[in-house]
C-alpha cells in the first residue's frame, strides 16, 4: 500500500481535475495489475477523491488570493468596495439635510420628512 500512496502524491495538481469515474478506472487497473487488494480498493479511490477535493479547492483559494492581490496591486475597486445606490442616496439626503439647515431653506417638517427617509 505505501507504494500506491507514494504513486498517488505524485499525481500532484492533476489528481483534482480527476472524475470519481476515472480514479475508480485506475484504481480498478492497479487491482487488475495485483498492485493494490481489492479490500483496498474502495478506499484508495475515497482518499484520492478526498485528495482531489481538496487540492480543487486550495487551487481555487490560491487563484483567488492571487487575483485580490493583483487587484490591490493595480488599485481596482472590487465590489465590496464600492457604494450601493442606498448608500449613495443616503449620503445625498445628509448632505441636503446638513445644507438646508444651514440655509434655513427648508421647514423643519420637511427637513423632518428628509431624517424618516434616512432611515428605510
Amino acid at each position: 500500500m505505501p507504494g500506491i500512496i507514494e504513486k498517488s502524491i505524485n499525481m500532484g495538481l492533476g489528481l483534482f481535475s480527476y472524475s470519481r469515474e476515472k480514479i475508480e478506472a485506475v484504481v480498478d487497473e492497479l487491482v487488475n495489475k495485483g498492485e493494490v487488494a481489492r479490500k483496498d480498493a474502495k478506499d484508495l479511490v475515497n482518499d484520492l477523491v478526498k485528495k482531489g477535493e481538496e487540492q480543487r479547492e486550495d487551487f481555487k483559494k490560491m487563484i483567488k488570493d492571487v487575483i485580490i492581490e493583483s487587484l490591490d496591486y493595480m488599485n481596482i475597486a472590487r465590489k465590496e468596495d464600492l457604494l450601493s445606490e442606498k448608500d449613495i442616496k443616503k449620503i445625498i439626503r445628509q448632505e441636503l439635510i446638513e445644507i438646508l439647515n444651514e440655509q434655513e431653506i427648508a421647514t423643519k417638517d420637511d427637513i423632518s420628512n428628509l431624517k424618516k427617509e434616512l432611515k428605510k
